[in-house]
């Protein structure tokens, strides 16, 4: 009787081209200069960030443009401490759902700059940029989130948000 096969190895690669809309577009150039920017819904008055061009709800263009906060609060995390090949995080670090400021829906990135064990729903963060010559219109061009130092959000202002 031969041993089961307890691991395998094989290599994945996954080739994609996403073409953003005309609101991702007008998202990530605000992005490249440092700015985060979501679109309100006219009928239900959420905002939308990243925008989508239109609401998922009500189902109507979404074009007023709304300037978020440099600020937010995490609403949920995971602490990743699994190893993989070509990470470049040092383990275990912290990916989290975090609810800008004005904002209607939670984007998701890195939080950093604080132990994963002190990271908590509730947590108030702000963006780490990319130097402007370095910016890219993508989510990278934010390096992470860190802590602002500000006392926790009560845990009903983003309950609904989870």
């Amino acid at each position: 009787m031969s041993e089961p096969i307890k691991t395998l190895v094989t290599p994945v690669r996954l080739d994609y081209t996403i073409t953003a809309s005309s609101a991702q577009a007008r998202f990530l150039r605000h992005v490249v200069e440092g700015r985060l920017v979501g679109e309100r819904c006219p009928d239900c008055r959420k905002v939308y960030v990243p925008p989508r061009g239109a609401c998922p709800t009500c189902a109507v263009p979404t074009r007023d443009e709304v300037v978020l906060s440099q600020r937010g609060t995490v609403t949920t995390f995971c602490v990743v401490n699994i190893p993989y090949e070509g990470r470049v995080l040092e383990l275990p670090y912290v990916a989290a759902s975090i609810l800008l400021d004005g904002a209607d829906i939670a984007i998701f990135h890195l939080i950093q700059e604080i132990p994963a064990s002190g990271v908590r729903m509730g947590l108030r963060v702000e963006p780490v940029w990319a130097p402007p010559e370095a910016r890219r219109p993508t989510l990278e061009s934010i390096l992470h989130f860190r802590p602002t130092g500000e006392p926790d959000a009560a845990f009903e202002s983003f309950q609904e948000h989870l």
